[in-house]
């Protein structure tokens, strides 16, 4: 009897081997399923911001090294800090390899802190990889009559900001920690509409903006001294700014520690790529083949330069453990930044 149930096991487990090996996507899967079509790149940001900047980018030189070299189309869905472009990606967007998106690189963080609007798993997700590291900036303008965060300490400026991501966190923060006087206007739709309203003299700063994205939309307002950072929010200070403070920098407590750490993480993951969750693991792994190439691409980088765009990129297997870190952050923590979040509001 034993060795009929032996026998039975082992054609059992042959039988499941050559499913798979039948079933199973074979070598040119991808290529044919991939070649001839039209890939959509989804940025869950308006036309014209950093991350439209560093998506038509990509959609230039990525697909060179996709099999079948299929055109990519971008495809902007803006709203609620990046996360109704998030939310489509993670809900309804196939999970074939014919859409993958970038959106706020904070997505993991706002999961954290139980945003109402944050409907995906951020650890689902089929993470490509990350562009940059480059901090995000708290900024002001010329006319804001401040130029160190000290100053900020003594005088009110008025901060344009969207519907409660970073633009209005890091100012609040800012105000409940180390006693800035930030009066912070929420309502705009995304980052080009503060700038506009910085031009108007509507607003004297942004609570948030990589100085990458400065240098590579409005490079003239950084030549003729029309903004200023008063603050890096990230673990890398930028090379073009040696003298101004990281926000890690100005905690005084193991408390603010924790928290200006918690804060800064997702900077190391600055322009991020994922496909949908689900996503075939063959086809996952093509995309980060492909990316990481591009990455290395000797044309890509050059026009990544002439664009100004900061280039210090992130493998989708580092991706994923920098959003299992911002996950795994301790309640504490996270309790404290969701109040503050609540009160800038």
């Amino acid at each position: 009897m034993s060795q009929l149930f032996s026998r039975l096991a082992t054609i059992a487990l042959c039988a499941a081997a050559f499913a798979l090996a039948f079933f199973a996507p074979g070598p040119g899967y991808a290529e044919d399923f991939l070649g001839g079509k039209s890939i959509r790149l989804m940025v869950a940001t308006p036309p014209g911001g950093g991350y439209d900047v560093y998506a038509r980018l990509v959609a230039r030189y990525l697909r060179e090294y996709l099999p079948g070299h299929p055109a990519i189309a971008v495809n902007n869905m803006a709203g609620a800090s990046g996360m109704t472009g998030a939310n489509w990606l993670y809900e309804i967007a196939p999970r074939d390899g014919t859409v993958f998106g970038t959106f706020n690189k904070s997505e993991p963080f706002y999961e954290a802190l139980g945003e109402a609007g944050a409907r995906f798993k951020s650890e689902q997700f089929s993470w490509i990889g990350s562009l940059s590291q480059a901090p995000d900036t708290v900024n002001v303008s010329d006319r804001a009559g401040v130029k160190t965060i000290e100053e900020a300490k003594q005088r009110e400026v008025t901060i344009g900001a969207d519907s409660g991501g970073t633009m209005t966190l890091y100012p609040a923060l800012l105000n409940a920690t180390i006693g800035t006087r930030f009066k912070i206007v929420t309502g705009y739709p995304g980052s080009a509409a503060v700038y506009h309203a910085i031009e108007l003299n509507e607003v004297q700063g942004v609570g948030s903006t990589p100085w990458a994205t400065w240098k590579a939309t409005r490079p003239d307002w950084i030549r003729e001294g029309r903004i200023l950072a008063l603050v890096q929010v990230g673990l890398k200070k930028d090379p073009d700014l040696p003298d101004t403070p990281r926000l890690i920098d100005l905690a005084t407590s193991e408390e603010e520690t924790k928290l200006f750490g918690f804060v800064s993480a997702v900077a190391n993951m600055e322009r991020p790529y994922a496909l949908p969750p689900g996503a075939p693991p063959e086809v996952l792994n093509i995309y980060r083949q492909a990316f990481n190439r591009m990455t290395d691409d000797a044309a890509f980088r050059a026009e990544a330069q002439k664009l100004n765009l900061d280039l210090d990129p992130q493998t989708g297997e580092a991706v994923e453990k920098i959003v299992h870190q911002i996950l795994s952050t301790p309640p504490d923590i996270v309790a404290r930044v969701r109040a503050l979040m609540a009160v800038s509001r």
